[in-house]
């Protein structure tokens, strides 16, 4: 079994504009002598209370980064631990997508973690979401694909969206989709967002809640 790692580890201090910035801040706060009624003073301090701001966003940035790349290596652990229970075999890949982590096992024969309609996967998304959680302590966004599952069904919503939201425009009925679990949803609503003339909600209680399409007033 391999995992492959497709992001990187992030020094703090390397390429990051904002921390060269936070820098030149200080030195200019350093070399600012003292001015009539202290006005040289106000601007030294205002320009180091600046560098700590900018400081503070880089850091606060690079340990989202940080977190989201520990997600994934906590994940590929826990899911290794369970193909060998249950004896699939498989590699994992792990990336950042955006704000979160995302996770995929590659390999052939693993429709038993998929499940029916994906209900499997889903499961197992949020046991790897907990076993992440657990050891973080945040509350964790992970994606988990199986089998290249999550992304030929992200296509295949991607034109059920389009479709509904063309028909909608067209019609100027709103149109009522299946039951669909968050992640289906959201890619709907995604779709149904780049047609103009139409915009989407969702209605419904779980497992029953699904994407409505109506058209612009």
């Amino acid at each position: 079994m391999s995992q492959h790692i497709a992001q990187t580890a992030l020094d703090p201090a390397a390429d990051d504009p904002s921390a060269d910035d936070a820098g030149v801040a200080v030195a200019e706060s350093d070399s600012a002598g003292t001015g009539v009624d202290g006005t040289a003073d106000r601007s030294a301090e205002a320009a180091a209370d600046s560098a700590v701001s900018a400081a503070d966003a880089a850091s606060a940035n690079q340990t989202g980064e940080a977190l989201l790349v520990r997600e994934g290596d906590i994940a590929a652990d826990y899911l290794e631990r369970l193909l060998d229970i249950l004896d699939y075999d498989g590699d994992i890949d792990l990336d950042v997508e955006g704000e979160r982590a995302v996770v995929a096992v590659v390999g052939s024969n693993l429709r038993g973690l998929i499940g029916p309609g994906g209900a499997t996967l889903d499961a197992v998304q949020e046991l790897t979401r907990l076993a992440v959680a657990l050891q973080t302590g945040v509350r964790s966004r992970l994606m988990l694909d199986v089998g290249g599952y999550r992304a030929q069904r992200r296509t295949e919503l991607t034109d059920v969206g389009r479709r509904a939201a063309e028909a909608v425009r067209d019609s100027g009925s709103k149109q009522k989709l299946a039951p669909m679990n968050p992640f289906e949803r959201k890619v709907v609503h995604d779709a149904v967002a780049a047609v103009d003339g139409v915009f989407s909600e969702s209605e419904g209680e779980e497992p029953a809640r699904c994407v409505v399409v109506l058209p612009q007033a």
